[in-house]
């Protein structure tokens, strides 16, 4: 990857972000390679994103989008990588030779938790969610040979995403019509505060099935603590994928140096104990 100016402000643009670990994790890194900056985390509500996004490049900071932006986002980058263009969302920005470049490190973010979580190629996945985290999971699928199904709470919205995923990405996909599968993932917000329901029922779960919750607490999810209560094997949280997709926008945002993946994984757990 050819080198850019390292940038001295990092961001993460989201609302809500004020749960994100994001910052810790990014910081942690710098410190451990000396590299200066800072890393902030700006709420930032739709209508202003164009707005804060312009301001980040006019100062030729970078940073990550988390939801309900990556979509978004990724009409305001002037060029994509090919991640970015296969899932039409971006969670990674940062300039390169005066434009706004983006990324979705998610995807490799998604592979990495599944692998740890032990889930091979082919199968069945049910996504729960059909924004810009559920589609770094069709080409996650798309990347394994899985087959995936889809729900969503709007069957018009799971409808276009079907669509979206057989013309994109050559997917075998369709709306999910039972919750019979080998690996299910939440990838709505539903987790991130004490009074949201559970995205699916744990006793639809098979025993056998590999559970990936997106979202990420202290202590774990309500949603793979009920998971793990009700026999099934499998089941991690966020901070995997979390720390997967970091490492991944730090050597973006810094070329040529390794992202030091231990010092981000140990930040996000301190935090989480915190």
């Amino acid at each position: 990857m050819a080198r850019h100016a390292e940038p001295r402000v990092l961001a993460l643009l989201g609302d809500p972000v004020a749960h994100s670990l994001s910052p810790a994790m990014h910081t942690a890194a710098m410190r451990a390679l000396g590299l200066p900056g800072a890393y902030v985390a700006l709420r930032t509500p739709a209508p202003s994103l164009g707005t804060v996004l312009a301001a980040l490049t006019a100062v030729g900071a970078a940073g990550n989008v988390t939801v309900p932006h990556k979509e978004a986002a990724a009409g305001y980058v002037a060029r994509k990588t090919d991640a970015c263009e296969r899932t039409g969302a971006c969670n990674t920005f940062w300039m390169e030779a005066g434009a706004l470049i983006g990324d979705n490190t998610d995807v490799a973010g998604v592979q990495a938790a599944l692998a740890r979580l032990g889930a091979g190629r082919g199968g069945r996945w049910l996504v729960l969610g059909t924004g810009g985290s559920a589609r770094a999971i069709a080409a996650a699928a798309a990347d394994a040979g899985a087959i995936l199904h889809v729900r969503s709470r709007r069957a018009e919205t799971a409808r276009r995403f079907v669509a979206w995923a057989r013309e994109r990405l050559a997917l075998q996909v369709r709306e999910a019509a039972d919750d019979d599968a080998d690996v299910v993932i939440n990838a709505t917000p539903l987790g991130l505060r004490d009074a949201d329901p559970l995205p699916l029922e744990p006793a639809r779960l098979d025993p056998e099935t590999i559970v990936l919750d997106l979202v990420y607490r202290p202590g774990g999810t309500r949603w793979v603590r009920a998971a793990g209560e009700g026999g099934v094997r499998s089941a991690g949280d966020g901070r995997e994928m979390l720390v997967a997709q970091g490492a991944a926008a730090f050597e973006r945002f810094f070329p040529g140096t390794d992202a030091p993946v231990e010092v981000m994984r140990a930040a996000v757990d301190r935090a989480l104990r915190a």
